[in-house]
């Protein structure tokens, strides 16, 4: 007889284990493609899903930066604003002309736009952690300050590209493609796949998480709570740079009314995607999965006759206040 202690016994995993509130996104968007294609033939066709996509570049990108920000239990509603701002001072200096040659221009521009979009966030990161002002009242001043800013630069009117050569050089960075694939839609997976990488295999990453749970708990484990807050405000400014140089050659202007309630759009794609609004977990590729239902929907409405495309705003308002009485009701069940 064999009186040895068993070891404890491996559960079948079932069903019941899964995360509903990582998949539900991806069960969304799936179901959303089958209504397209329902409603209209042509929505499922490459060409039509590869322009919803690469028109979601914008709002994905920034979205993967808030993805940082909320999972570490911030807000920023700057966002719109300084897009806004941050494309104004890049087209205002590349039509300063202060190089003449068009590639060292462009590059310039460059390094510019994300040293401009990063101490954009960097300043809101430095207001609600050293000013102990709290995210939504900063970033509220922010959005002012970036939008009136813009209005002064542009004198109520827009700001254009001058140069030809650099719209014909700057233009494949938004209608170009890599390997048949559009230019902004390798970017989108390119910047999801890093930020993924920095969330979920970093130290940095698991700091954020642990911020977003409880600030004290984490800060009495040794974690610089203000940093790591201040870093996801910057993460979330170099997303925005790099949402400008998509967005820029795509229109070769901007004005005071760019980026409008494009914070509304990314908050909603992070809490559709999974990410808990109240912080503590981050979920990049389903923020990612979020930006392409917003974009889907509208779609959409444009492709059927059944909903005005005029009530997009309504519709993502909507959007997001289901999506939270959906994590709400997956978190009671877990």
């Amino acid at each position: 007889m064999n009186d040895e202690p068993k070891g404890p016994e491996t559960r079948r995993r079932t069903w019941r284990d899964i995360d509903m509130r990582a998949v539900a996104p991806f069960a969304a968007l799936a179901l959303l493609l089958l209504v397209g294609a329902l409603v209209n033939p042509n929505f499922i066709g490459i060409t039509n899903l590869a322009n919803v996509a690469t028109r979601s570049a914008f709002i994905a990108i920034i979205a993967v930066g808030a993805t940082f920000v909320i999972s570490s239990g911030d807000l920023d509603l700057s966002v719109g604003s300084m897009v806004a701002f941050v494309a104004s001072l890049m087209i205002l200096f590349m039509n300063s002309g202060v190089i003449v040659d068009s590639g060292l221009m462009l590059a310039a521009a460059v390094v510019l736009t994300l040293l401009i979009g990063a101490a954009c966030g960097l300043a809101n990161g430095l207001i609600t952690t050293v000013g102990r002002i709290e995210p939504f009242i900063a970033t509220l001043g922010t959005m002012g300050i970036y939008r009136g800013l813009t209005t002064w630069l542009s004198q109520g009117g827009a700001i254009t590209l001058k140069s030809p050569e650099l719209q014909d050089l700057y233009r494949p960075a938004y209608f170009g493609t890599v390997a048949g694939v559009p230019f902004p839609i390798v970017i989108i997976f390119a910047v999801t796949a890093i930020a993924a990488f920095v969330l979920y295999r970093t130290r940095y990453g698991r700091h954020v998480v642990a911020v977003g749970s409880s600030r004290d708990v984490a800060r009495y484990s040794g974690i610089s709570v203000d940093r790591v807050r201040t870093i996801a405000f910057v993460i979330q400014g170099l997303c925005v740079a790099i949402a400008v140089l998509l967005y820029v050659p795509r229109l070769g202007s901007t004005s005071a009314t760019t980026g409008i309630l494009w914070e509304l759009q990314a908050i909603t794609a992070v809490v559709v995607g999974g990410t808990a609004l109240k912080g503590g977990a981050g979920r990049v590729w389903g923020t990612i999965c979020g930006a392409f239902i917003l974009e889907l929907v509208g779609n959409i409405m444009l492709l059927s006759n059944f909903i005005s495309e005029y009530l997009i705003g309504t519709i993502q308002g909507s959007i997001i206040i289901i999506a939270m009485l959906v994590q709400r009701s997956l978190g009671r069940k877990a």
